[in-house]
């Protein structure tokens, strides 16, 4: 019987056998692995822990927040601002950046988080997830600032999500492909069930919000116009559509087995480029998919190629598999 694999175990491999990740990362990533197992936890505790419902307040997008998303943004922040670790923290639910307090030691990371997307689906018991990022801070600077967190998803040296479903899951790269961890919560760690995580190139799946159809750009209403045609159409070939609402769920099935996710700009805020952000869920997302042999566009250029100007920085996003991903963005070219 083969022995598992833990997540501390899989990490100090990756340090100490492959060099893939220096001895200060392995440890920021088992602190935040240890993070998203508190929010499990939170998360399965339900209605018995008092956690669902609003919180009666916004966060910096206007966004009601719910008193899980709060929950999930302390939890991150007090597991990991006293290991040594990182000199800051920036999440979708905070105004400006967490600068580590002067009574911890700074390390040399810059960690990002979405602490709980797609927290409209909490109270339907609908699966949600953390998503994170990690960046090396600049060198040569005094202190830690905003600027420091605006690098291209290109520079990303970690990058995951925790899936909280029927099995509370950890996705992670660090550059070496998409490896699976499931949470073993009898022994109470994270265990490798799944490597070599590889997107198929084709796919009959697209997931996307129907309702905003009327709001879309031509490229993308020919995309799922095309698609819905099915086999008698232009593509040949029956389509699927799945929309869970939640970027970890949907992105998750792709990793699993296939499919495009588009969240693409529409006319309803035309000055804003999208309505995801940049930073905390469009760079770690698509390092994931691209890491997986898949693709990220905002429908122009590579997501991990765009040079983000704002910490909260918002970005059409078009992720999964590669030819079709390649398709949607030649129908941008050529309007």
């Amino acid at each position: 019987m083969t022995q598992p694999i833990s997540l501390s175990r899989y990490l100090v491999e990756e340090q100490r056998e492959r060099g893939k990740i220096p001895a200060q990362l392995r440890l920021l990533l088992e602190v935040v692995a240890r993070a998203c197992k508190g929010i499990s936890h939170a998360v399965n505790k339900g209605a018995l822990g008092d956690v669902m419902g609003s919180a009666g307040s916004e966060n910096v997008q206007g966004e009601v927040q719910k008193k899980l998303d709060i929950i999930a943004n302390e939890v991150l922040i007090e597991a990991n601002e006293w290991g040594g670790h990182l000199a800051a923290m920036a999440s979708e639910e905070m105004d400006s950046i967490y600068v580590v307090p002067n009574r911890y030691p700074q390390g040399e990371y810059l960690l990002l988080f979405d602490p709980l997307d797609g927290s409209s689906n909490i109270d339907v018991n609908v699966s949600i997830g953390t998503i994170f990022s990690v960046l090396q801070k600049p060198e040569g600077g005094a202190g830690v600032s905003e600027q420091d967190f605006l690098q291209a998803g290109a520079k990303q040296v970690a990058a995951g999500y925790c899936v909280y479903g029927p099995q509370t899951m950890l996705v992670l790269t660090v550059g070496d492909g998409v490896v699976m961890f499931t949470l073993d919560r009898e022994q109470g760690s994270f265990v490798l069930t799944q490597e070599h995580v590889k997107v198929p190139e084709d796919t009959q799946e697209f997931a996307i919000n129907m309702s905003n159809m009327r709001h879309w750009a031509p490229p993308v209403k020919r995309y799922v116009d095309e698609c819905l045609q099915g086999q008698d159409g232009v593509r040949g070939k029956n389509f699927n559509m799945r929309w869970i609402a939640s970027m970890v769920a949907d992105v998750h099935r792709i990793l699993m087995r296939g499919g495009v996710f588009m969240y693409p700009w529409d006319q309803r805020e035309p000055n804003k480029p999208g309505k995801l952000r940049l930073m905390y869920e469009a760079n770690p997302m698509s390092w994931l998919i691209e890491q997986a042999g898949g693709a990220s566009t905002n429908g122009h250029q590579r997501i991990l190629d765009i040079q983000p100007t704002q910490l909260h920085e918002r970005v059409s996003v078009i992720l999964g598999s590669k030819n079709e991903v390649d398709r949607v963005t030649a129908y941008h070219a050529n309007v």
